[in-house]
């Protein structure tokens, strides 16, 4: 039988502490007024949450096992919370830390990761652009080498802590050039934040996760240095591809915090919300909503640690990437479709109450649809499960 260790659970215990005496008694105001509390940011490094998948090397964790299933319940406890500081910690680390981690250059690493880890900036990783989501092998924005530098134009959506006070890069994926069978060279290359043409547009206005930072950028005539080429010249498309397998499971786990919020609020206000005379919760058409969604939650639960544990199982030698795709794919498409059928059914069953943004069951019903299209939407990963499955693409 899989479970977590008494490790695992004590971490646990201790990241709900702090999301809920840090995070939880300002989270309504500055998701009304779309603050990013860069304040908290620092104090999730302290807590170590920065630092979980890095080596000491760095200020890292230098865990040897089980360090990704850390990062997800980090990610689960602080998505339970609140999902824009959920997924900050998720691309700080995932989006921001891993690429430079995995594929950078010694110098890269010394310069950018201590800093990053330590919570004390963030970085953001430019993979989407306006006309090339899903189909990332689209890509329009260029790169071009000469004299010891590369110029970069070209433009990037959505991007998640790409404008704070304390972004100090965006990893931006760029065409370098045509393989031969007329595909986009894809590389990926780092742009410090301030660089001459970098242009962090206004953040956008959202349907959810107020409290995040996401923005537009663009690239005119960006110069930077040929030794900010991260790992390998035409690389990019396989960085990203591994970096999307990593997100996905960290999603699922973000996922997973939403679904268990709106299963302990439902629990809790069906017992005091009174209609006739009694509370909801023994109307059948009450609590066998409720029930369902304890079946959604405890199969997310199930999927997300397992592919959890998988990856960690990669990082050791034991599982292969194909087998960790596939389980990052299926819990990813699972535990989002089950946050938003959970939210939903959490504001249903919270009635005219739910429709009020002093109940936090509103704010996660926003915050849940975006987990259906980030880091792949449900159809890519229908797709890539299909491929998995070894049907005809």
């Amino acid at each position: 039988m899989f479970e977590l260790s008494k490790d695992h659970e004590e971490f646990r215990a201790l990241v709900r502490d702090f999301a809920t005496e840090k995070i939880e008694p300002h989270v309504a105001d500055w998701d009304r007024d779309s603050h990013f509390p860069t304040e908290i940011v620092p104090a999730m490094g302290e807590l170590g949450l920065f630092g979980l998948t890095a080596p000491e090397e760095y200020g890292g964790a230098g865990l040897e096992e089980g360090a990704f299933t850390y990062l997800c319940l980090a990610i689960e406890e602080l998505g339970r919370v609140d999902q824009s500081m959920g997924i900050t910690l998720s691309a700080g680390v995932g989006l921001g830390i891993n690429p430079i981690m995995s594929y950078g250059s010694d110098e890269q690493k010394q310069q950018y990761l201590p800093d990053l880890i330590a919570g004390k900036k963030l970085a953001g990783f430019g993979l989407t652009e306006p006309d090339a989501g899903s189909d990332a092998g689209a890509t329009k924005t260029k790169a071009t080498l000469a004299d010891g530098q590369w110029t970069i134009n070209g433009a990037k959506a959505f991007i998640t802590n790409s404008g704070t006070d304390i972004t100090s890069l965006v990893t931006v994926t760029v065409k370098t050039g045509e393989k031969p069978d007329g595909r986009a060279e894809i590389s990926a290359i780092i742009v410090p934040s301030g660089t001459p043409g970098f242009t962090v547009e206004p953040a956008y206005r959202k349907l959810g996760w107020h409290i995040s930072d996401t923005h537009g950028l663009s690239l005119a005539d960006v110069k930077v240095p040929e030794a900010n080429l991260l790992g390998e010249q035409g690389a990019g498309f396989k960085q990203f591809l591994k970096t999307l397998d990593d997100g996905r499971i960290a999603i699922s786990a973000l996922a997973l915090g939403a679904a268990q919020r709106m299963l302990e609020e439902c629990v809790a206000y069906s017992k005091t919300r009174l209609a006739f005379g009694k509370p909801i919760a023994v109307n059948q058409g009450v609590s066998f909503q409720i029930s369902d969604l304890a079946v959604m939650v405890e199969s997310a639960r199930l999927l997300t640690y397992r592919a959890a544990w998988l990856k960690d199982e990669q990082e050791a030698g034991r599982r292969g990437v194909a087998e960790v795709k596939q389980a990052a794919s299926i819990a990813k498409l699972q535990s989002s479709e089950a946050a938003v059928t959970a939210t939903r059914i959490a504001t249903q069953i919270f009635g005219g109450n739910g429709f009020m943004e002093e109940y936090p069951v509103a704010r996660f019903y926003r915050d849940a649809k975006i987990l259906e299209i980030g880091e792949g939407t449900s159809e890519v990963q229908r797709m890539v499960i299909a491929r998995g499955l070894g049907l005809p693409a």
